[in-house]
């Protein structure tokens, strides 16, 4: 791969103000002792009776909920989780005891029923008298409204939204009064915060930028683990110095748990992630870094100069994006746990490493990419 285009040399990590990162050294054994999560500065120990919760969660089998139903049960509170009963309600994380798994498993509750059922989540929700509900799973207005009606007397709605609703623009970073999209496709995301706005209801949405770790089911630092696995080059499209932003779940988690029940939360929009910016380059450098693997090579592309038909070449938007967490911080005392080698390291020491991913690896659009290459030197 000599006579591809090959690019070794654009900046890791950005933050604001941006700064280079001058690499560092992965222990694998230093993960191992986060073997029973707990983030920094949160409360660990059961809440007392008077402020113990009787939470929803929409979801919470998959990723974000996992690890947030876990803080919520460690503090004390009542959790349900409303799925449809296809995946199992609980499953034991890599590195968690089995006291820990049995002692979670057993203390959280389960109500099957699809959300899109409005009358059985009007009629259900309504019997059990949620005082918070926790929507991690929720992309339209539709899908809320029931869910308000049935609990008149709700204390706070909790909603995972995505920085994905900005207006793209070249003013970075993204802030929470920033413009939106209408057209976004994340609009229905956008509709059911001005459901929230406009119900009455105590409210808090959350923002989050790229969401990575164990369990992720989107391929985003699992796309570049299957590459560097598989000794290939990794194609990235322009100048691989495109900016954006990754935030671990674990963090995420931690922050859907510093809004329940803060004042400064209500009515209040947060973006959430690292506090660091990166670039497409630097990420693989980043992946590369935090699984052991050699110093990738980097091939860059047009993506013009392609028909990929509707396989995704690349796992990110092709454009600067990252948001601003100025005021979770403020308001929140949000500060991440993870940097972004910590949190790549702990995302394949305890998922990819293991021999578990989500999808297996199609090189198929990356075989187009590197085959151009060729023919073209």
């Amino acid at each position: 791969m000599a006579a591809a285009s090959v690019s070794l040399k654009s900046s890791l990590l950005l933050s604001s103000p941006l700064s280079d990162f001058g690499g560092a050294t992965v222990s694998i054994s230093a993960q191992n002792r986060r073997r029973s999560w707990q983030p920094r500065g949160a409360r660990m120990q059961v809440a007392a009776a008077a402020d113990s919760k009787n939470i929803l969660i929409m979801g919470g089998t998959r990723f974000i909920g996992v690890f947030m139903s876990r803080l919520l049960v460690k503090e004390g509170h009542q959790v349900t989780l409303f799925t449809r009963g296809k995946a199992p309600i609980t499953q034991q994380l890599p590195g968690e005891s089995d006291a820990e798994y049995a002692e979670f498993s057993s203390k959280v509750l389960h109500l099957k029923g699809d959300r899109k059922d409005f009358d059985f989540v009007k009629t259900s929700l309504s019997a059990k008298g949620f005082d918070v509900v926790y929507d991690i799973n929720g992309r339209e207005a539709t899908e809320v409204s029931p869910i308000l009606e049935a609990l008149p007397n709700l204390e706070q709605f909790i909603y995972c939204s995505s920085a994905g609703v900005y207006l793209k623009s070249d003013l970075l970073p993204h802030f929470e009064t920033d413009a939106v999209d209408p057209k976004s496709r994340h609009k229905g995301k956008l509709e059911t915060e001005s459901l929230l706005e406009t119900s009455g209801v105590n409210w808090t949405s959350i923002r989050p930028v790229y969401i990575y770790g164990p369990l992720n089911y989107n391929p985003v630092e699992e796309w570049f683990f299957h590459r560097l696995k598989a000794g290939r080059p990794i194609p990235i499209p322009g100048a691989g110095n495109q900016i954006t932003q990754l935030g671990h779940v674990k963090d995420l988690a931690t922050a859907f748990i510093k809004v329940l029940g803060n004042p400064k939360a209500s009515k209040q929009v947060y973006n959430i992630s690292g506090t660091k910016y990166v670039t497409f380059d630097g990420l693989a450098r980043a992946c590369a870094k935090a699984g052991g693997f050699p110093e990738p090579e980097i091939v860059h592309y047009n993506p013009k100069d392609f028909d990929f038909g509707k396989k995704k070449a690349f796992p990110f938007r092709d454009q600067h994006f990252f948001a601003s967490v100025e005021k979770a911080s403020k308001d929140l005392g949000f500060t991440p746990e993870y940097d972004l080698i910590d949190g790549l390291t702990d995302s394949y020491s305890l998922d990819f490493g293991r021999g578990t991913f989500r999808k297996e690896a199609d090189f198929t659009t990356d075989d187009m990419i590197l085959g151009k290459k060729l023919v073209s030197v």
